[in-house]
């Protein structure tokens, strides 16, 4: 991110002494938290940089794709979609076999022992075995590639907010957590695929459109078009929705996610090509799919990864739900907000126990607690089902479609009968929940009771872990075994049998869920789409408000924990109210560095070698107050004129720039002999004309777009947009370019290549208004002006968290106490 400051001020200098401050996939230093210093995030650009170049690119397109980009964002929209259909139906389909093959084997031990407890070890160990060998290859594949470890989520809510996250949308990145996650839900482990689904739609979104891929060079097609940020973010908002739509066949909620969850910036254009991408993945992953498992090509019978059935009664008296039985969903949604704000809490100890402990410094640690973990489930898994749990009879009951036979479990029972504590926890995660919504008497009270809390707990323990884990599915089946648990009290102790049981756990998994991540609308619409009933709406609806108001009166939502901890520089949807009193000029950075219109190379090489900053205000110090037209005068200076000033001992320039740099104030061999200059009494009277960005300006000097003082304006070289934006999204580094032989007393006119019209912002505006227009707009960079348009000051990313305006409340209010 870009910090236009002298003494710059760090993210989380007042976040509390117990909260560690780390990066996004890396481990944190082994320091104390005083002394945990943050990585400046570097803030994406969705604003379009309106230059020279780009304005011919627009206008001059005589290939037909140039005049047709809607049509290509259509088509491209279209592949995303299909391809997120495709890695889902890959994930899937491994995941079976991978499951088939551990209880396949798991079974043939078991099976022969029947209650003699003594031969149970065997199996035990057969189970444990695969479920480390899984959890293992899925935790070193992380460790490779760190940012594919978790569920994805918080990293492209973060991307869509404006934050440069690195290596989130990598090729390498998918891989990772496409294979990663097969073998981290194969092994056991108390996790999702469905949140790793929305990371991996994300990727492909941003790596389709951009025709070119990082890991493998030699995949980069001429394709010179949607190279910005601008336009990768829409993308990516497609394929997150893409993945949304795949994972629960959901495209109305894929949409919805997006725009709750992470974009900043949303238009109706954007709304329709963002509904047919998720569109196009549901119906991609229902045609591989029924075609593979049903060998019904052509026919869709599985709408989406996970399946939640039908929910009907087949009693005269049964109903789904009533009126009344709206204050026990209320209530429900405000004990699954308080369970939800427990499980964050305890995440959040443990995810800091993590960073902090010494041990977890080190990768091998993180792979050796991941595959801990795979044990401990296991073992708990298998001695819960073999002590705990309640040996029911088998009932041919043909109800939703689905014989209760085919997905129980007989482990540990007498022949015609199944135990209940094993069936959830021997069968995958979705297959666990349409068993909780839909079997009724299945499961008794204590094993309802039990399961939930080793779940709950160890729920809590993977996630964070170095696997790729989804957190959608393992908190519903968490809270369908809580609302199944309030269903059958409801039913033996108040006898309020004519509600069908299965509305009880669905209602529970939505206030856990809603508990956990407070979603609200977007997951709404997911679990009322996924349940294909659309008079759940109501329910869900009050359960998940409720859930979220509970949650929020202890913590946030957990992928927001989990951004704090990283210490993202995240923007809200709004600005605090208590910040009304403060205006830009409280918050703007004053020392701003600057260029001229027309500059030296080494002046410019100075400046990128010396500064951080991704934008430099373009400014003259002639105006000409006579006139009622622009002034088209220039001028510039050499870095020893600027207001800022550069450091100049961590430099390592050649000998000839640095003495060229310590040339005299009163040395005019940088000016233009017709250019006036203000009267030295308001050396700050610099007037604004735009912006150019650090890596148009390192195009320019790898390129060697310079030129004599004096040579003719038609001899000079240009660039065009291609030539501009072909490096993009990695440009090149100053201190990495080969600048032997460029001549550095050349000029550099930036005028063509700058942003001649970005947003600008009066000093006295109040922070609420331009918080709004930053995040709504996803600017990087705010420049502040005058009504004389005059250069005032600059502001980022950094200048509008919520640590750094409460900072600077704070200090306004020191100050009037002071005057007082």
């Amino acid at each position: 991110m870009s910090i236009q400051t002298g003494s710059r001020w760090r993210f989380g200098n007042n976040y509390d002494e117990n909260t560690p401050l780390l990066r996004f996939g890396e481990s944190a230093p082994r320091k104390t938290p005083r002394d945990l210093m943050t990585q400046d995030y570097e803030s994406l650009d969705y604003d379009i940089c309106y230059n020279e170049p780009y304005k011919e690119m627009v206008n001059g397109g005589s290939s037909w794709v140039a005049n047709h980009l809607e049509a290509v964002k259509w088509v491209l929209m279209f592949v995303i979609g299909s391809a997120t259909g495709l890695v889902a139906v890959f994930i899937d389909f491994f995941i079976k076999k991978l499951n088939s093959l551990k209880f396949t084997t798991v079974d043939s031990y078991i099976t022969p022992c029947g209650q003699d407890y003594k031969c149970l070890m065997a199996p035990l160990g057969v189970l444990i075995a695969f479920n480390a060998v899984f959890v293992l290859v899925a935790s070193v594949l992380c460790a490779l590639e760190p940012i594919a470890a978790g569920s994805g989520i918080p990293e492209i809510k973060c991307y869509l907010n404006g934050v440069k996250v690195p290596h989130v949308v990598r090729l390498k990145t998918l891989i990772a957590k496409a294979v990663g996650v097969l073998f981290s839900v194969s092994g056991g482990l108390f996790v999702g695929k469905e949140g790793p689904m929305i990371h991996s739609g994300a990727v492909v979104g941003a790596g389709i459109s951009q025709f070119q891929s990082v890991t493998f060079k030699k995949l980069n097609f001429n394709f010179p078009y949607f190279r910005s940020d601008r336009d990768k973010r829409d993308f990516v908002s497609g394929g997150a929705a893409a993945g949304v739509a795949a994972a629960f066949g959901a495209p109305i909620g894929g949409v919805l996610f997006s725009l709750e969850e992470g974009s900043s910036f949303w238009n109706q254009a954007l709304t329709w090509r963002t509904f047919f991408c998720a569109m196009s993945a549901t119906f991609t992953l229902n045609l591989m799919l029924s075609g593979l498992y049903f060998k019904e090509w052509g026919h869709l019978n599985i709408p989406g990864l996970i399946d939640f059935g039908l929910f009907q009664c087949n009693k005269g008296d049964c109903n789904l739900w009533t009126a009344m039985d709206l204050l026990i969903f209320i209530a429900m949604g405000f004990v699954g907000g308080l369970l939800g704000a427990a499980f964050n809490a305890i995440n959040r100890t443990i995810t800091i126990c993590r960073l902090q402990h010494p041990l977890f410094q080190k990768k091998y640690a993180r792979v050796i607690e991941a595959v801990l973990i795979a044990i401990v489930t296991a073992s708990v898994a298998f001695l819960a089902a073999m002590m705990l749990g309640e040996c029911k009879p088998l009932s041919g009951d043909e109800s939703h479609g689905a014989n209760i036979s085919d997905a129980v479990r007989t482990y540990f029972c007498p022949d015609g009968q199944y135990n209940d504590m094993a069936t959830l926890f021997f069968n995958p995660q979705e297959e666990a929940i349409k068993q909780l919504f839909h079997q009724e008497g299945a499961f008794s009270l204590p094993s309802l009771a039990i399961f939930f809390g080793f779940f709950f707990l160890l729920s809590c323990w993977t996630y964070g872990a170095l696997v790729p884990s989804g957190l959608f599915v393992p908190c519903l089946l968490c809270g369908a075994a809580y609302g199944r648990f309030v269903g059958n009290v409801l039913t033996s102790f108040f006898n309020l049998s004519s509600v069908y049981s299965g509305t009880f756990a669905l209602i529970g998994s939505a206030a856990f869920l809603g508990g956990v991540v407070r979603m609200t609308i977007s997951l709404t619409v997911i679990l009322i789409e996924s349940t294909n009933e659309i008079s759940y709406g109501l329910p869900i609806m009050l359960t998940l408000i409720v859930a979220k108001w509970s949650g929020d009166f202890f913590n946030k939502g957990l992928y927001d924990i989990h951004i704090n901890l990283k210490n993202v520089p995240l923007l809200e949807w709004e600005a605090d109210r208590k910040l009304e009193t403060l205006t830009v000029s409280d918050i703007m950075e004053k020392k701003v560095c600057y260029l001229y219109l027309r500059t030296r190379v080494h002046t410019i090489i100075d400046i990128l070698k010396t500064t951080k900053h991704n934008a430099f205000p373009v400014v003259s110090n002639y105006r000409n107050l006579s006139s009622e037209q622009p002034s088209t005068a220039v001028g510039w200076e050499d870095l020893n004129h600027h207001r800022y000033t550069v450091s100049r001992n961590a430099v390592d320039f050649p000998q000839q720039t640095v003495e060229q740099s310590h040339r005299q104030r009163t040395d005019r061999s940088d000016s233009i002999s017709n250019v006036e200059f203000p009267d030295q009494s308001s050396p700050s009277s610099v007037v604004f004309h735009g912006i150019i960005m650090r890596d148009h300006l390192v195009q320019l000097l790898a390129n060697r777009v310079c030129f004599m003082e004096h040579s003719a304006s038609s001899t000079r070289p240009e660039m065009d947009f291609v030539q501009l934006t072909k490096d993009y999204p990695r440009y090149p580094n100053i201190h990495d370019m080969d600048l032997v032989g460029i001549n550095l007393n050349m000029m550099i006119d930036v005028s063509r290549y700058m942003n001649t019209c970005p947003y600008t912002m009066s000093p006295s505006a109040p922070v609420s208004k331009v918080f709004n227009l930053f995040r709504t707009m996803g600017l990087r960079h705010l420049v502040v002006i005058n009504s004389l348009g005059e250069l005032k000051g600059i502001l980022t990313r950094h200048n509008l968290t919520e640590q750094y305006l409460h900072h600077h409340l704070h200090q306004q209010h020191h100050d009037q106490q002071m005057r007082q």
